[in-house]
């Protein structure tokens, strides 16, 4: 696996913190501190037109305008425009709020509308041992994009009952895409986040479990206002408190699926 996209169909289902907290701990070297290998060079795609990854992982984000964001890929079908960011090892392609009119544009595209970001990307991902594509939370174009040239999917579901009801929407999809557009696109599995003591969160992983046996990951992500804090500060939840509890689990999530 070397191009993963994070997705959910719902919003507030910690897919950015996910996406974001992925690609700063491979950056840091979180999948090869146990070897004697380099960190990993991480190129962090933001495709969501909210572009919350990208303000946190870019703090002069606002001093882009859109031809310098992956706008310009997906509308207007030129290069990916990469960008540094604070975190040595991590590139990132911005996203841009005019994103939010791509399905209105790409519905009526006669090109292969579907393989815009695909085509750019394989310009440049021999650059990168890892490519993750946080995606928005719909099942639009961009994410029909995002899959198109992705290896696999990470499906971040929270506690309640339309969370686990989304999922099967979003498994149509990834069937869908397979069968038309990319065949070598799997299910990566579904990670639980935002975890608590509660009945409701336990109620919901206990029929996650029972009703996905063999696709819901090991590794659970604890409900921590230091994600929350962390970002607010425009920092990953490493660089802002290592030993917080949602960065010792997104370190274990590294283990368990890129080791």
């Amino acid at each position: 696996m070397k191009i993963l996209s994070i997705a959910s169909q719902k919003g507030g289902t910690a897919k950015t913190s996910t996406s974001i907290s992925l690609a700063a701990g491979l950056a840091k070297g979180h999948a090869t501190e146990n070897s004697k290998r380099k960190s990993p060079k991480v190129l962090l795609i933001d495709i969501d037109s909210q572009a919350n990854a990208s303000k946190v992982l870019v703090p002069d984000y606002l001093d882009f305008d859109k031809d310098d964001t992956i706008y310009r890929t997906i509308l207007e079908r030129q290069s990916l425009p990469i960008q540094k960011t604070t975190i040595p090892n991590l590139d990132i392609v911005l996203s841009h709020i005019l994103l939010s009119n791509t399905d209105v544009e790409l519905t009526t595209a006669k090109d292969h509308r579907e393989a815009r970001l695909h085509r750019e990307l394989d310009k440049v991902q021999d650059l990168y041992d890892y490519i993750l594509i946080d995606c928005p939370p719909a099942l639009s174009w961009l994410t029909i994009n995002a899959f198109t040239a992705s290896d696999k999917v990470l499906v971040p579901v929270s506690p309640g009952y339309f969370e686990l009801d989304s999922i099967v929407q979003i498994s149509k999809t990834v069937q869908e895409v397979r069968e038309f557009f990319n065949p070598e696109l799997s299910l990566l599995g579904f990670l639980f986040v935002m975890s608590d003591p509660t009945i409701n969160s336990r109620t919901s992983l206990q029929l996650l479990r029972q009703t996905y046996p063999a696709q819901v990951l090991k590794t659970i992500i604890p409900r921590n206002t230091d994600i929350r804090d962390a970002h607010f500060d425009k920092q990953d939840i490493f660089s802002y408190n290592a030993t917080a509890k949602a960065a010792l689990a997104y370190k274990k999530l590294i283990q368990e699926i890129f080791v």
